[in-house]
């Protein structure tokens, strides 16, 4: 959830170029029905418990939601004045990837968006297409039972003591692995952009164990098969319980996993889509979405239960250790960095 995977410009016209089915109106389209994209899992339940009844019943309209990845295939092919989604929900890289298709507004017109009154600034910071509605902390996940030293710093994750115990990403395909990559860069060079101290890391970090998506690495965490992985406090908060697992929010500061909700050009329902995103941005929802899939809220004004404390990002300070990464500078540079890695691995 909230990782998909980011297509690169050669695999986006493989599928565009094609037969691409988009997602079929169930019946006859009404015309009050908004049509988002969205996770499934646990953030999945709760939308369709929850969310998207209270929002249907307050505005007499029907919601339709996609989940079947990828979403930006979908969008591309649709015709540009109906589009097939009315909000498009996806992480910042593939928000930046759609606004220079010229397929979503930049920023919702926040004067339709009251709730966006009360929201962190990083919500709609420059790095930002569309409106933060949450987000996560992007960090290293560890075991109690396997680490006898804490991590303390992302340089921890090149640490000997844990190759061929560490987990990480398949580059091309997920986001956390990107921003694994640039962090290298600051890490070990010049700064995020700094591509051949990037690749460098990537070559000591050998061996390690790729994955495509959150879910493997977070099932292996689960099964004691990694020492210490990349991932986010979402997925390690909401196992605690199970497992002897941890979330270290690294000494430089946390990568931000952020949900991200864009108005479509062209849509026919622009004003249902602004409804829908300041709903999303209500007290009730914020809190309901945060206790119950533990997403950190953008909301400043939010107050969580006690076990959520000074775990999920609600104050200032912690809100300060978000690092918000120069996406659309990466999407530019994603077929040069997808070879290189794609060979760094291989061997």
């Amino acid at each position: 959830m909230g990782t998909p995977r980011m297509l690169n410009r050669r695999t986006l016209l493989a599928a565009t170029a094609g037969t691409l089915a988009v997602p079929a109106l169930t019946g006859a389209q009404s015309a009050n029905t908004l049509r988002i994209t969205g996770w499934g899992g646990r953030w999945g339940e709760i939308m369709r418990q929850d969310i998207i009844p209270g929002f249907e019943k307050a505005n007499s309209c029907r919601v339709e939601v996609d989940t079947a990845f990828p979403f930006v295939p979908k969008l591309m092919a649709s015709p540009r004045g109906k589009p097939v989604y009315d909000v498009f929900h996806s992480n910042t890289n593939e928000q930046w990837a759609v606004f220079e298709q010229g397929l979503v507004e930049k920023r919702p017109d926040l004067t339709k968006v009251p709730n966006a009154a009360a929201i962190y600034p990083y919500a709609t910071s420059d790095d930002i297409i569309g409106i933060v509605i949450f987000t996560s902390a992007i960090g290293l996940a560890w075991r109690r039972d396997k680490v006898a030293t804490p991590p303390v710093s992302w340089k921890d994750f090149w640490d000997p003591r844990f190759a061929g115990q560490r987990g990480a990403y398949v580059i091309p395909a997920n986001s956390l692995g990107q921003a694994l990559f640039m962090m290298a860069g600051r890490l070990y060079g010049s700064g995020y952009k700094d591509l051949d101290a990037s690749f460098k890391a990537m070559e000591r970090m050998r061996p390690v164990r790729l994955f495509d998506f959150t879910g493997g690495t977070e099932n292996a965490m689960l099964s004691g098969e990694l020492s210490l992985t990349v991932l986010h406090d979402t997925a390690v908060y909401r196992n605690q319980d199970k497992v002897p697992v941890e979330f270290c929010a690294p000494s430089e500061g946390v990568v931000s996993l952020e949900q991200v909700l864009s108005v479509t050009k062209g849509t026919q329902m622009s004003a249902l889509a602004h409804e829908w995103i300041n709903y999303m941005l209500s007290p009730q929802v914020q809190k309901m979405m945060a206790e119950e899939v533990w997403y950190s809220p953008v909301r400043r004004d939010m107050q969580l239960g006690e076990k959520y404390r000074g775990k999920l990002l609600t104050t200032p300070e912690q809100v300060a250790t978000l690092i918000q990464m120069p996406w659309q500078w990466y999407n530019g540079q994603k077929d040069r960095i997808d070879d290189r890695v794609n060979r760094i691995f291989r061997n």
